[in-house]
């Protein structure tokens, strides 16, 4: 399958329940060839209306976190365990992040990412372990099939509690480290997009 098919058929879904209250399918955005996966855990209301992941209070956020280390979304690939907002931001359902996990799996089989960062609890519990702990774990590798992969604190969770950014640049800085050690063109000042 190529992006183009994978886009088409995962905007047609109805698999689950989130089908029925959804404005767009939130598929992924960034660059089709990046060595960095970035996995969020669902659209919010901004994401639900424009149709982009992270396009929010959230989302500026995260912008901002990537410029520190010298990323943009044009490096990097941007997508949710689940394609459609959960009513009211409430946390995706197992069933509901079941009934999307293929879509996300044909994204990285396409990208074959080298490094997966997880944004906030949702996403690490899922791709890193079950009973992961966001507040003791985050920053920590991991290895995922020929992945490594880290948990970062959601941006959501960064403005609600300003606290935690201090520890979450530490853990910023320790990804950009590794995208030097591994990864081969994030950092290519010829980049393309």
């Amino acid at each position: 399958m190529d992006w183009t098919t994978l886009r088409k058929e995962c905007l047609a879904c109805t698999a689950c329940g989130l089908c029925e209250t959804r404005h767009n399918v939130v598929f992924g955005v960034g660059s089709e060839t990046a060595e960095v996966l970035f996995i969020g855990e669902g659209p919010g209301e901004q994401e639900d209306l424009q149709g982009e992941p992270f396009v929010g209070r959230a989302g500026k956020l995260l912008d901002d976190m990537l410029k520190m280390i010298d990323l943009d979304r044009s490096r990097i690939y941007i997508a949710n365990t689940v394609k459609c907002r959960p009513p009211k931001n409430r946390d995706p359902l197992p069933e509901e992040q079941a009934a999307c996990l293929h879509w996300l799996t044909a994204q990285r089989e396409l990208l074959r990412p080298k490094l997966i960062v997880c944004l906030g609890r949702i996403s690490a519990m899922r791709f890193i372990k079950p009973d992961f702990r966001i507040t003791k774990e985050h920053g920590q590798w991991f290895r995922n099939g020929d992945a490594e992969i880290m948990a970062l604190y959601h941006p959501a969770a960064l403005l609600r509690d300003p606290g935690k950014r201090p520890e979450t640049f530490v853990d910023l800085k320790a990804l950009q480290a590794k995208i030097r050690e591994v990864c081969e063109h994030t950092y290519d000042s010829v980049h393309s997009a």
